[in-house]
């Protein structure tokens, strides 16, 4: 036994190396729920996949420093064991992989569990986790210990020497091209470079990183060149709407796919008429969120961390200038619509800080039998939000509004009874299915750009309205599969009402609000002056980079030290759900009846801080069961999110009622709190 001990010892090394490359196949095929897909990625990609192991093996040459070399090695293989785990279970519902970001959810673990394991996985996960402490509790006493003299003078350097040579590694991977610090997809990114790679990216390499050259002078600079957009000189100030539409783009653009008929004709007609182009975005196939981010602020996503989502990283923290605020001094009041959950990419939490004055998500949404086969509320649905929107102030009315009835994952089976649109063309069958889907969702939602133009052609009120597609569809896409040979490229069209002149460029999703802005004379806005005055000039970008790191992450010499932004009351939905009377159901023993206004199938009745099992009938009236109200029973009805998380949205404007006598009104209240 001592004999074998010393042996080990003595190849401990090579033996750990060889460990590291079969714990990180292990690691990445539980990724990608395939030990073959697993075994593939490790054949086709071995450089990436040495590199990978290279980064586990190079986290556990801390076992030298310790005699209970062991245990920390077992403790180290479950971290690693557990970090794959977390990503194959959060993979198997959601698209995009464990990141940084989501150690901050941590802490709600227990919380979410639901949303990733069902019942009996989340108790085969406590059990394991609690077996898993033992184990490691009995290693800790039982197994056996480095007998020999710990040799620090060389073993420290052996792990400075480890993390040189793979620090060295990951620059000449950089610059080969083997690894890349860009992320368009973070979901791709992760099957091309590597679970490890990508997670500890996320984790590290996030934010803006400080210039060389910033400084107060150099930001003096900038801000003196911005003076070239002038001053706002607009004549009238109309509604300005932005609509991004999910995963919208022209797949005649697709070399191989072969149509029945055009699935975008109107969308099509309108870049005909108005001001259109391509329009480069910040990712494919994913990344809602973050052309949002880009065409809200006029900030650009590449100087931000590989994968990075600022919805999830620096604006939980704080404000940020925006379209909305800037707006807001010109006396405009600001929206945000959209028609899923309200918590989706914290949007929330997040509106306040980009200064939106109200939101109407899916919860404050009418949405009775208007989902498409896959759950997602059609788009059809937000003509009647934006009119709400906009009638709901006297002065002009920013709106940004972003679309959900395109989203995937697109069925590789026929799904679609009687498709108006057939495809053919892709090399299998299941891609054909999923492209007929896709192209009959955006065909729908052509017809919704069409019913959305001609209600805002008959408002009354002068409207400028842009529209686009935040990314490329999850297809699979090549470069080498489009005619405009680009994966990062949808397009727009700038509609209006007001008799703009056409004129068509192709713009970033950073650059356009500052370019709509700009045809409508108003020149405001620190980001927004800087692209009107500055955009394809010498040192654009670079300069571009150091003012957003001073607005995010510096001293904010362009404020003078302190941000003019403060985050904004933002209110849930355009009207209040009110609750006027209680009628006790005929016929139905311990029913009752909730009659008011603005109800939608998000509206839960709540009673004493409790949640009682709500139908929604219609707008005006709800129903529960199974309760009998009682004299001073606290009655509220409130919306609360589609999302397992089921957190209310509204605070409870809560009413003490009375005692109840069958088929009376209930008498009612504001109660003192």
């Amino acid at each position: 036994m001592e004999k074998r001990i010393k042996w080990l010892n003595r190849f401990s090394l090579p033996l750990q190396a060889l460990a590291s490359l079969v714990g990180y196949l292990l690691i990445e095929s539980i990724s990608r729920h395939s030990l073959a897909e697993g075994f593939t990625f490790m054949v086709e990609k071995p450089l990436v996949f040495l590199y990978n192991s290279g980064l586990i093996f190079t986290t556990t040459l801390v076992v030298y420093l310790f005699r209970r070399r062991t245990f920390v090695r077992v403790l180290l293989t479950i971290f690693w064991f557990l970090l794959g785990i977390i990503n194959g279970v959060i993979l198997a519902t959601r698209v995009t992989p464990f990141t940084g970001p989501d150690l901050h959810l941590i802490t709600d673990a227990f919380k979410l569990a639901n949303r990733y394991l069902p019942v009996w996985g989340f108790i085969l996960a406590v059990i394991g986790f609690i077996l898993a402490i033992l184990m490691l509790v009995r290693i800790f006493f039982k197994a056996p210990k480095y007998q020999g003299p710990l040799k620090y003078k060389w073993n420290v350097p052996l792990i400075l020497c480890g993390v040189l040579i793979f620090a060295g590694s990951t620059k000449l991977a950089l610059e080969k091209r083997v690894l890349s610090n860009y992320f368009g997809n973070i979901a791709f990114a992760y099957e091309d470079y590597g679970y490890p790679y990508c997670l500890a990216t996320t984790i590290f390499n996030t934010g803006i990183s400080c210039p060389q050259s910033y400084s107060q002078t150099t930001m003096d600079k900038i801000l003196e060149d911005e003076e070239k957009a002038g001053s706002t000189d607009a004549k009238s100030l109309p509604n300005i709407l932005f609509l991004q539409l999910e995963s919208f783009f022209d797949p005649e653009l697709v070399n191989y796919l072969k149509i029945s008929e055009d699935p975008i004709p109107y969308f099509r007609e309108l870049m005909e008429k108005y001001s259109s182009g391509y329009y480069r975005v910040p990712s494919v196939g994913a990344g809602t969120a973050n052309t949002e981010f880009e065409s809200i602020t006029g900030m650009s996503l590449h100087y931000f961390g590989p994968g990075e989502y600022p919805y999830k990283s620096i604006l939980k923290e704080m404000t940020c200038e925006s379209a909305p605020y800037v707006l807001k001094n010109l006396g405009y009041t600001t929206h945000a619509i959209h028609n899923n959950e309200a918590n989706f990419y914290g949007r929330r939490t997040i509106f306040p800080n980009l200064g939106f004055d109200s939101f109407t998500s899916e919860e404050y949404m009418s949405r009775e039998n208007e989902q498409n086969p896959l759950g997602w509320v059609e788009d059809k649905v937000l003509t009647e939000e934006i009119l709400k929107a906009m009638e709901a102030t006297e002065g002009p009315d920013y709106v940004y509004t972003i679309s959900v009835q395109g989203h995937g994952d697109y069925p590789e089976e026929p799904i679609l009874e009687d498709p108006e649109i057939t495809v053919t063309g892709s090399k299998t069958e299941e891609q054909n299915n999923k492209w007929e889907y896709y192209v009959n969702q955006i065909h729908e939602m052509d017809n919704f750009v069409r019913e959305l133009t001609d209600a805002l052609s008959n408002c009354g009120e002068d409207v400028v309205l842009v529209m686009y597609g935040d990314h490329l569809p999850t297809m699979g896409l090549e470069v080498e599969d489009l005619k405009n040979r680009y994966l990062f490229q949808t397009e727009y069209v700038i509609w209006d009402n007001m008799g703009l002149k056409k004129k068509d460029m192709n713009l970033a999703s950073y650059q356009i609000a500052a370019e709509v802005l700009d045809r409508l004379g108003i020149h405001e806005g620190t980001i927004f002056r800087y692209h009107q005055a500055r955009k394809n000039t010498k040192d654009y970008q670079v300069d571009l980079e150091m003012l957003q790191y001073d607005i995010l992450y510096g001293e904010q010499y362009v404020y003078d030290g302190e941000s003019p932004y403060v985050r904004t009351e933002m209110r849930m939905g355009i009207y209040d759900a009110t609750l006027e009377e209680i009628v006790a159901a005929p016929g139905l023993e311990e029913s009752y009846y909730f009659k008011g206004s603005n109800y939608t199938p998000s509206s839960e009745v709540m009673i004493n801080g409790e949640y009682y099992e709500t139908t929604y009938l219609n707008p005006n009236t709800l129903l529960i069961s199974g309760y009998t109200l009682d004299d001073f029973d606290k009655v509220c009805v409130v919306q609360r999110s589609n999302s397992s998380t089921r957190r209310a949205l509204t605070k409870t404007n809560e009413r003490l009622y009375y005692a109840l006598k069958e088929g009376d009104r209930v008498p009612h209240k504001k109660s003192e709190k």
